[in-house]
């Protein structure tokens, strides 16, 4: 009889388990989607001279922080021990502060192709790191769907793209790729607290500390910014980078962290050129070729070599 109930119980285990697992992928797969979609609403606040970068990276900041904090009078959370404290001071830092003021810098003098070229050196760096600090073990498998997944994101990054623009490609390209290094530790990071925490606890805190870093860098082009111009897109290209892109994308993140290798949730990375390419064909902006096609199955297989358990 007791065989019989510890069978049971191991078979609910695996179900949940298994549960978890893909609510964590889909989880993802919704991360990668705001992500994507949010490239283009804001690039029309910043481009539009709607807001200054840095201003508008101090609203998306504080903004997220209080619905953070609304959300957390929702949910019961778990007292933050006080020894971590310092552990969320630099994820802050890494993952809100340096990510985000180092990757609008530097979009300001490189352009925007080298700029999506590197940022997807991020599975690549997550994958070192994983090895080293979190002691994640590196198979073939992972290495074949980094590199399938890499290989696809470059083609949709460099095909049919120009070079224009950027005034300093040197300094911006070392900002990028400060950017890509910071996310990456910061992925880092946060793995390690999901598995003392519920994301819920410690992404409020993230936020609070993050709003006072980036606050003396925005304040003044916040400070100008001519509210009462705005038309109703622009409000809503700002009200989905602070819910999907920033309140959405920060809390899901974690959750997937929670029940998955680092180096799965950074590969998913790769799906962004696919969803910023759909939404272009969708507005009309682009078009579907064989190339296009052709690198988004390669993206697929690396993501589904990599995610695989």
């Amino acid at each position: 009889m007791l065989e019989i109930v510890q069978k049971l119980l191991l078979r609910q285990n695996k179900l949940l388990e298994m549960k978890n697992r893909y609510a964590a992928l889909v989880a993802l797969v919704l991360v990668q989607l705001f992500y994507g979609v949010t490239f283009t609403f804001a690039n029309d606040v910043i481009v539009g001279g709607h807001i200054m970068p840095f201003g508008f990276i101090v609203l998306r900041v504080v903004c997220a922080t209080v619905l953070f904090w609304g959300f957390s009078l929702l949910v019961p959370a778990k007292k933050i021990d006080r020894k971590d404290f310092p552990k969320l001071f630099i994820a802050a830092f890494f993952g809100v502060a340096l990510n985000m003021l180092t990757f609008f810098k530097g979009l300001q003098y490189t352009t925007p192709i080298n700029g999506s070229v590197i940022m997807i050196t991020v599975p690549i760096i997550v994958l070192i790191l994983s090895a080293i600090i979190l002691k994640e073990k590196i198979t073939k498998l992972k290495v074949i769907g980094v590199g399938l997944g890499l290989s696809g994101a470059l083609v949709l990054s460099l095909y049919g793209q120009t070079s224009a623009n950027g005034g300093n490609i040197l300094l911006g390209n070392l900002l990028v790729f400060v950017n890509a290094a910071s996310y990456s530790y910061y992925l880092i990071l946060i793995k390690k607290l999901t598995a003392k925490y519920h994301p819920y606890d410690f992404i409020k805190w993230l936020f609070l500390f993050g709003s006072f870093m980036v606050l003396p860098f925005g304040y003044q082009e916040l400070s100008v910014v001519q509210w009462n111009d705005f038309p109703s897109y622009i409000w809503f290209s700002i009200g989905f980078v602070i819910v999907f892109a920033t309140f959405g994308t920060y809390l899901l993140n974690p959750l997937a962290l929670k029940n998955l290798k680092a180096t799965t949730v950074s590969t998913f990375l790769y799906l962004q050129p696919i969803f910023a390419g759909l939404f272009a064909i969708a507005m009309g902006s682009d078009q579907l070729d064989l190339v296009k096609g052709l690198a988004a199955l390669l993206i697929f297989i690396g993501v589904y070599l990599v995610s695989k358990k």
